[in-house]
């Protein structure tokens, strides 16, 4: 039986992958719990129609996401101010909740869930550091960022 995967089953294949199957094991795994369905000539056709159109909406994001990349990277170094002892140490940590909350007065919406701290969990001195920002799915940029005294 041919089927239409909708989402990744191990072992078979990847969404939206056109696959044969045994009769058994697609009507009574696959089909039920949702894994696929019959690959009929309407199916098909349906299928063929929603995969143009993800791919077109998919272009867009990305060329968004780039032009978001290429805005970021050229931002001067973003400062971020923190209090600090006599000898540069930071009382608490600066972590990607700052950087998203510098990047938010810059005029980005980023996450923080989409920004990590190359090298380091979170930043205890005072100094220039590097983060990568995930903007879309494989799209990722690098900003430099400098923790200053207040």
């Amino acid at each position: 039986m041919e089927i239409i995967l909708k989402q990744d089953v191990p072992g078979l294949g990847h969404r939206d992958d056109t696959v044969t199957v045994k009769n058994g094991y697609a009507t009574n795994y696959l089909i039920p719990r949702g894994f696929a369905i019959i690959a009929t000539a309407s199916a098909k056709k349906i299928h063929a129609e929603n995969i143009r159109q993800r791919s077109h909406k998919e272009e867009k994001f990305r060329s968004e996401a780039t032009q978001t990349v290429n805005k970021l990277e050229s931002l001067e170094i973003i400062q971020i101010g923190a209090k600090t002892s006599s000898t540069g140490k930071i009382f608490g940590s600066v972590n990607n909740i700052q950087i998203s909350e510098a990047l938010t007065a810059q005029g980005f919406d980023i996450d923080r869930k989409n920004i990590s701290i190359v090298g380091e969990d979170s930043i205890k001195e005072v100094g220039t550091y590097e983060a990568d920002i995930k903007i879309y799915k494989d799209i990722h940029a690098k900003i430099k960022f400098e923790v200053i005294s207040e």
